[in-house]
């Protein structure tokens, strides 16, 4: 059987990721005898989680779901690895691949990652510049599972709006999700800060591009944000803090939206800019179970794509 990778949402079919998502409700409603059993799952295996930029979420989230699976995570830097010294993105797949039954990989270019992926075990992409497939697949599970909880049905037809940075990565892989999953998303942004064009004209209908936040929360059942300066971004921060001027989601936009809307952030948050404090800790707001569903959804991920 051909080993499978997971570089990009569109790595799975709508009915493959339904069958993690499932799964990954199972994980987290597991208890007691249940959840201990899964440490069966990939005993003897090992992961291989190599992180090139800095993280909380994604690291703690993959090893500690590695460890809870019965597999044993070998956490890798720039530092204190061949990688920092140069040695060829290939020749380390290579041999990393002769060592462990997955590789997990935090990095920047693309082309980098593709590389990792050349090799014979299955490769999760857990950032590039171009798309943050796990965390929106997370989000979706968020989103999902905060409907059914209220009993307001599907994610299918929904509206969801993003405001803030559009160029960025997340927002790449939601733009990449909404066809998928058929919800319709609203991207408010300034100029200069949006998705590539060919990205939006494969999306199609299901992505609108605002220009102010306002309309695009308008009705909206989620409202997504994120930081305004990323990692590698600094030098920005003084442009970015003009140009997102008026879409701090404040409790007066989010009135915009439905008023059962939920409030989502993939963090980390700086409060007071993107997103206001009060929103953030707000009756509406979901970001907490957003992070902790990172750990759910990648161990459902593994296994789909492990075993």
């Amino acid at each position: 059987m051909a080993k499978r990778d997971f570089l990009s949402l569109s790595s799975l079919t709508r009915e493959e990721h339904d069958r993690v998502l499932t799964l990954a409700a199972t994980l987290k409603a597991e208890r007691g005898e249940e959840r201990r059993a899964r440490t069966n799952e990939l005993r003897g295996q090992s992961v291989a989680i190599i992180m090139e930029k800095a993280s909380t979420r994604t690291r703690v989230s993959f090893e500690v779901g590695v460890a809870q699976l019965g597999a044993h995570p070998v956490v890798l830097g720039v530092q204190g690895s061949q990688l920092g010294r140069g040695e060829p993105i290939v020749d380390t797949a290579r041999v990393l691949a002769r060592y462990c039954d997955a590789i997990v990989y935090r990095t920047f270019e693309t082309k980098k990652l593709l590389e990792m992926a050349s090799c014979h075990v299955p490769v999760v992409n857990a950032l590039t510049d171009d798309g943050h497939p796990v965390q929106v697949l997370a989000d979706v599970f968020t989103m999902r599972e905060s409907l059914e909880l209220h009993g307001h049905g599907s994610l299918e037809g929904r509206r969801v709006a993003f405001v803030g940075d559009a160029s960025s990565n997340m927002v790449r892989s939601f733009v990449e999700a909404a066809p998928i999953f058929g919800f319709h998303l609203a991207l408010a942004a300034p100029e200069g800060y949006r998705p590539p064009a060919d990205e939006l004209e494969k999306a199609g209908k299901w992505v609108t591009m605002f220009d102010r936040p306002e309309p695009a929360c308008e009705g909206a059942d989620f409202v997504h944000t994120d930081v305004w300066t990323s990692m590698g971004q600094e030098a920005e921060n003084e442009a970015r803090m003009k140009a997102f001027a008026g879409y701090t989601l404040t409790n007066g936009l989010v009135g915009h939206a439905a008023k059962t809307a939920k409030v989502m952030h993939c963090l980390p948050a700086h409060r007071g800019e993107e997103i206001a404090d009060d929103v953030m800790e707000g009756g509406s707001s979901i970001v907490f179970d957003q992070a902790e569903n990172r750990l759910h959804v990648q161990k459902a991920l593994l296994l789909f794509l492990m075993k």
